[in-house]
């Protein structure tokens, strides 16, 4: 059955609130004042709104306000209540809207639901996701087009999920719910309008676990969200070429799939990391610490990351597609690490 990554996320959702009456939803405009009674029939509820971009739509109608929270606008509290309401047994299903908001509820995440399960001996599960945007391309200027999961894998005790399809969105949402560790959901903006295929019963995948889009013996291409499809474009484009690129999707950065990684580029020696999180400090420069200690006899050429600029993201369209990882620069970083001994 074809999905849109949204409808994919929003069928996880409610599949797993169906099957456990624990799992609760709590965001902003879950119900966004579009929910009520219709003054001409009584019994009929309005559709609800669903965030921002209409993600979790149809929730609240389904489920009503006891496990659809609409919250004012506060992300401390949006947080700190799931935190808190993971620790009691419940569920939740957070949604910080734009992930460049973790800033304002940062301590609540980092300081508290990360570290319950260390500081009570073991003994506190905190089963509770963080769900929010991530990505530029979006034109939404500097602080709504971050992709910051670079910082929530640098946590101790959560773990970080950056799916980059439909189908990974849906069996990695229903894991992320069904973990009793916090999990940071990121999803890109840019993805959202994205079909697959997608089955219609539950499922999983596995946390810690590459997927591998193309098979290649030439060189290995990490990336991560809306970079795999244009890491994938770049393999076609290449292939014309003569050049056989393997495109590695980690999936999710903690855990992260080192054997997996490591084992491509045994296979190819060459190594080019796409990543949108950040040009200092990010997981580009994460796989490549990792290749460089685990894998570094394997590789003919330097490693090449493409990175955005270590600027804030561009609000002019123009400067924002220059900003973000191409297909024409991950195919000039590959002819590099072809071209190089």
């Amino acid at each position: 059955m074809a999905n849109t990554f949204s409808e994919a996320v929003r069928e996880a959702i409610r599949q797993e609130m169906e099957a456990d009456p624990r799992v609760v939803v709590i965001g902003e405009d879950q119900r966004g004042g579009h929910g009520g009674t219709n003054p001409a029939l009584e019994t009929e509820k309005i559709e609800a709104l669903g965030g921002v971009l209409g993600v979790t739509k149809g929730l609240w109608t389904q489920f009503g306000s006891e496990r659809v929270i609409d919250t004012p606008i506060t992300e401390s509290a949006i947080a700190g209540m799931a935190a808190g309401a993971a620790l009691t047994g419940l569920r939740p299903v957070a949604e910080i809207m734009f992930m460049d908001f973790f800033g304002v509820c940062f301590d609540q995440i980092y300081n508290q639901a990360a570290k319950f399960r260390y500081m009570f001996g073991g003994k506190a599960e905190t089963p509770v996701v963080f769900r929010g945007m991530i990505g530029a391309g979006f034109g939404a200027a500097a602080q709504h087009s971050q992709s910051p999961y670079h910082i929530f894998t640098s946590v101790p005790g959560l773990k970080v999920v950056v799916p980059s399809s439909a189908y990974d969105a849906k069996g990695l949402l229903i894991q992320a719910i069904r973990d009793d560790d916090p999990v940071m959901f990121c999803e890109h903006k840019m993805l959202y309008g994205e079909s697959g295929e997608v089955p219609e019963e539950p499922y999983t995948i596995p946390f810690g676990v590459a997927n591998y889009t193309r098979r290649g013996t030439d060189v290995t291409v990490v990336a991560l969200g809306a970079m795999v499809p244009r890491a994938n474009q770049a393999a076609d484009r290449l292939a014309e070429e003569g050049i056989s690129v393997e495109v590695v999707d980690p999936r999710t950065t903690s855990p992260l799939d080192e054997d997996g990684i490591c084992e491509s580029v045994d296979a190819t020696g060459r190594l080019v990391v796409v990543d949108e999180s950040a040009a200092r400090c990010g997981f580009a420069h994460d796989v490549a610490a990792l290749v460089a200690q685990k894998a570094l006899t394997s590789l003919t050429a330097p490693v090449q990351l493409v990175t955005p600029p270590h600027t804030p993201v561009p609000f002019s369209p123009v400067l924002e597609a220059a900003w973000m990882p191409d297909v024409d620069r991950i195919c000039d970083a590959v002819r590099k690490v072809v071209s190089e001994r």
